[in-house]
């Protein structure tokens, strides 16, 4: 059975605070943020952590403003669906690089929030269906992925011990939203249009790719029509879990 034709299994449930790890403002609205305002909506905490301030992401603006612009759009977006602890790690946008530094930066992030889930976006080479996913998000996701085992190890990264931050061994599952080899889903019917509320919140970063508020409608419910066609025809949002 092809993985477009196997049926995709409720995420867990049974945990009580996650942490998001991005690279940029608008990977977690383009993705996930149906979800994060299904899991905040039933009690449970979310964070965001942002890699780099999405500083490179709109031609027309020069870095220094886009930044300003994008962490406050970003802010915005996260509180629209129950998150209101956004950090940014200001690593350089566009030429986020794989290594010690931002490893130790996520794995600072795990301990100091000790999540049980931690979500993150596409790693791999391609998006569902195809195309070429970009370097920021194929860093940021594999640094997540390592950060997790470096922040439970007391002898990985010891200066964070000096700084408080005691190894932190409790995250259990690993989601990677946008996946080409997604598992499981959260049923986002109710949640909808907060998801698109979200999205629109990054009305710099829409206006810079020419599309509009109707556009960013219409990519969302397509691609929450076409998750759903895997589970049970609501409108879903995918995951790839990953269990530790």
């Amino acid at each position: 059975m092809s993985d477009d034709a196997r049926q995709l299994s409720p995420m867990p449930t049974d945990w009580n605070r996650a942490l998001a790890v991005v690279a940029h403002p608008d990977d977690m609205e383009y993705g996930a943020a149906g979800a994060v305002a299904a899991w905040t909506d039933a009690g449970r905490e979310v964070a965001y952590l942002l890699a780099t301030r999405g500083e490179a992401g709109i031609d027309d603006m020069p870095p220094d403003e886009a930044a300003v612009v994008r962490e406050r759009e970003q802010i915005a977006s996260a509180a629209v669906v129950g998150v209101e602890q956004v950090a940014f790690l200001d690593h350089p946008d566009g030429v986020l690089e794989y290594g010690l530094d931002l490893r130790r930066d996520i794995a600072a992030a795990i301990r100091r929030y000790r999540p049980e889930l931690v979500v993150m976006t596409n790693h791999h080479d391609s998006w569902p269906g195809g195309g070429l996913n970009m370097a920021d998000h194929r860093v940021a996701g594999q640094a997540t992925l390592d950060a997790v085992r470096d922040a439970a190890n007391r002898w990985v990264f010891r200066d964070l011990l000096t700084e408080g931050l005691q190894p932190w061994p409790g995250v259990r599952w690993v989601a990677v939203a946008s996946s080409p080899k997604s598992t499981h889903a959260v049923d986002i019917t109710a949640m909808f249009d907060r998801a698109v509320e979200s999205l629109h919140c990054h009305r710099a970063y829409l206006q810079g790719l020419g599309q509009t508020e109707e556009d960013a409608r219409r990519f969302l419910r397509e691609i929450a029509v076409a998750s759903g066609r895997r589970f049970g025809g609501v409108l879903a949002t995918e995951f790839e879990l990953i269990s530790l």
